[in-house]
């Protein structure tokens, strides 16, 4: 039955104030795209759209967030911690939509930064157990990507679960627990790292996106295994400044969310230039094609498949199914897909690293060197703290548990503090590398007419969390070391109601815009995105 656009406000509104659940509600409204049961399951621009037409506040819809982190958000293990302002923060994102004087797209939209992520008035536990007893008190500074979603608008509620100190790829934390995956209702099956409470926290609906980080998969493992879109920006494009620390030359920052569109989003929030990060990139940024994601971008586009990269043979027959869905999906929506012979690949990439600083007669790439991660350690403590020194040696134990490429003692360490990171000669040589080997990459693909390669982001689902992972080879380090851009988009949900496989659509460095519009494109045509299908609020946990 039709209704009125009055009708479907009002019904919108009511929904609202009801407690979650709520019933599946259907209306025929040609304002939003897309009707869900609660705003906060649906996208960005359908929450905007409601709050335009009256049929719901930032700050209902936040006070709701808030409600489901502190059901589900605890059930799963995947909050940090809270924000006391998140509240104020969205009346006064009503304030100024009411005055005319929105910021943007994600003015009064409810968001998430990983618990690695200084954030002003909140500890940073680094996920942490010791790390939160060392370093009890609230920051007085936000981080410099918390600080951009705050100009933007957003509001940020908290803080995200993560592995200790976003080091493995489990979320599995001393601090808050083994974050679980709301797809499994056993609850023993991982959602993946190290940004599991962000995936964990977009998949079921607590807010529309979080920040995530990435140094060999922590934002696309999470994204698979919990059935969202996770993105590895280009290395470099978002500024890392006041946040702990992990690997200097490989630890990109990008967004998890339901949809690309939205990811795009929060991208273009964080992105650009800042003096404080030496590595992050220089070029100007130019947020606005991030805004307008074309639904045929596929159409025309040739898309590679580098064969060693979707291990066929030792995929299940399930995964294998998933896939070939996906590259017909493709295909429907105008994609040219088919085999490309790269010279780069994940089997060959640390060898070509390798050789590339043999034929310079430089000293050996290695992006895991010590001196850079200690500088960037010395220099997020220098951001928050008048003693810095004094600070590191306090956590350094703690620290040093996960990243053991640093000298066994503090004393040993101090020497490396003072040297930058680009001075490194390893570090140095790891980055003329990057740039050799990414050069012969885009030859061979303007060669070929390939626009970007596409291949499973991981060709396995979600293992128990206290099992091995398979002995399946994953192309997720090839991509952090080449400093690649790559969306990872859901496939599809297996016989046993776990997302199955996601497909990365990967570019060259500087293309985040473009594999962001091909992802959406597959996005539309695919629709595969499922939202983890329980009420509000069970605990899972036998």
């Amino acid at each position: 039955m039709s209704v009125t656009r009055r009708e479907a406000l009002a019904q919108l509104a009511a929904l609202v104030a009801l407690p979650l659940p709520l019933s599946r509600l259907t209306l025929d409204v040609t304002d939003f795209h897309h009707v869900a049961t609660d705003p906060l399951d649906g996208t960005i621009a359908d929450y905007q759209a409601g709050r335009r037409h009256g049929a719901w506040t930032a700050e209902e819809i936040t006070v709701r967030a808030l409600e489901r982190c502190r059901t589900d958000g605890h059930a799963w293990n995947a909050i940090d911690v809270l924000s006391p302002t998140a509240i104020a923060e969205a009346r006064a994102a009503d304030a100024r939509l009411r005055a005319g004087t929105m910021r943007g797209a994600l003015d009064g939209v409810p968001v998430f930064a990983k618990a690695i992520y200084d954030m002003k008035g909140l500890p940073t536990t680094g996920s942490s157990a010791a790390w939160a007893e060392i370093f009890p008190d609230a920051m007085t500074r936000d981080s410099i990507e918390v600080a951009r979603l705050r100009a933007a608008g957003a509001i940020v509620l908290g803080k995200t679960a993560a592995d200790d100190f976003a080091y493995h790829g489990n979320g599995t934390s001393s601090h808050t627990g083994q974050v679980l995956n709301p797809h499994d209702l056993t609850g023993t099956r991982t959602p993946g790292g190290s940004s599991a409470g962000s995936a964990v926290a977009v998949s079921d609906g607590m807010a529309f996106a979080a920040l995530g980080t990435d140094d060999g998969g922590s934002n696309r493992i999470p994204a698979q295994f919990t059935g969202v879109v996770g993105m590895k920006p280009t290395f470099g494009l978002a500024p890392r400044n006041g946040v702990i620390p992990t690997w200097p030359y490989l630890d990109t920052h990008g967004p998890l969310a339901r949809s690309v569109a939205d990811a795009a989003l929060l991208l273009a929030a964080i992105a650009g230039a800042d003096p404080s990060d030496p590595l992050v990139r220089t070029d100007a940024f130019d947020a606005a094609p991030f805004a307008s994601l074309r639904d045929d971008a596929l159409h025309g586009v040739r898309l590679g498949i580098v064969d060693v990269h979707v291990p066929r043979t030792l995929m299940t027959a399930e995964a294998i199914a998933m896939w070939d869905r996906a590259v017909a999906d493709l295909r429907a929506a105008g994609a040219q897909v088919d085999s490309f012979a790269a010279p780069v690949t994940r089997e060959n990439y640390r060898d070509l690293f390798a050789a590339a600083s043999k034929a310079r007669g430089d000293v050996a790439p290695d992006p895991d060197a010590p001196a850079p991660t200690a500088n960037a350690l010395y220099l997020y403590f220098a951001g928050r703290t008048s003693d810095p020194r004094g600070a590191i040696e306090r956590g350094y134990d703690a620290y040093r548990q996960f990243y053991d490429v640093l000298p066994p003692t503090y004393a040993e360490c101090i020497p490396l503090f003072d040297r930058s990171m680009t001075d490194d000669p390893a570090g140095r040589s790891f980055a003329r590398s990057r740039a050799e080997v990414i050069a012969s990459l885009a030859s061979a693909m303007r060669a070929a007419g390939v626009t970007a390669l596409t291949y499973p982001t991981m060709p396995f689902n979600a293992p128990r969390a206290l099992d091995h992972w398979p002995k399946v080879p994953t192309a997720l380090g090839y991509g952090n070391w080449l400093g690649l851009p790559e969306v990872s988009v859901p496939a599809g949900i297996g016989a046993d109601g776990m997302p199955a496989l996601n497909i990365s659509i990967v570019g060259l460095p500087g293309d985040d815009a473009r594999v962001l519009s091909l992802a959406h494109a597959y996005e539309r045509q695919s629709r595969r995105f499922v939202r983890p299908p329980r009420p509000a609020g069970v605990d899972p946990r036998p």
